[in-house]
């Protein structure tokens, strides 16, 4: 799946990153890209296994997130309260190789979406951050 070539907008105070993808319709594109790249490629299927057969409730709450992650409406506060990453992903194993494939997923659907330039290195980074920090294994 292609989202086409998107202009590489600068982010600044009245800019965010969610404006900058290009708000709803590109933040929702790639939260459905990231979940059709974990089911379809085989380097990921360590964390498709610890999703649920139908990814359509993944793929809309991870848009929510998203939305709100990057500046935009706050969706998932508004329908299921804070985040609270670590606790609803504490039961699921993330190591380090969990990470890895997570960031695999992200750098693979933005790259499919051709999100690059200022938002590429600032996505690159703060992805890798949330990564790293829901690890709860080694």
């Amino acid at each position: 799946m292609s989202g086409g070539a998107h202009e590489d907008v600068p982010l600044g105070p009245d800019n965010t990153p969610y404006d900058s993808m290009g708000g709803e319709a590109r933040v929702r594109l790639l939260a459905d890209t990231f979940y059709e790249v974990m089911d379809r490629n085989p380097e990921f299927q360590g964390i498709r296994a610890l999703h649920p057969d139908d990814l359509g409730t993944s793929r809309d709450k991870f848009f929510q997130f998203l939305s709100g992650w990057l500046g935009g409406p706050q969706l998932y506060i508004q329908q299921h309260g804070h985040p609270r990453l670590r606790m609803r992903h504490a039961p699921f194993p993330i190591g380090e190789s969990e990470r890895d494939q997570w960031l695999g997923c992200m750098a693979e659907a933005m790259d499919e979406m051709s999100i690059s330039g200022q938002l590429r290195t600032f996505l690159d980074a703060r992805f890798a951050q949330v990564a790293d920090f829901m690890r709860n294994r080694g």
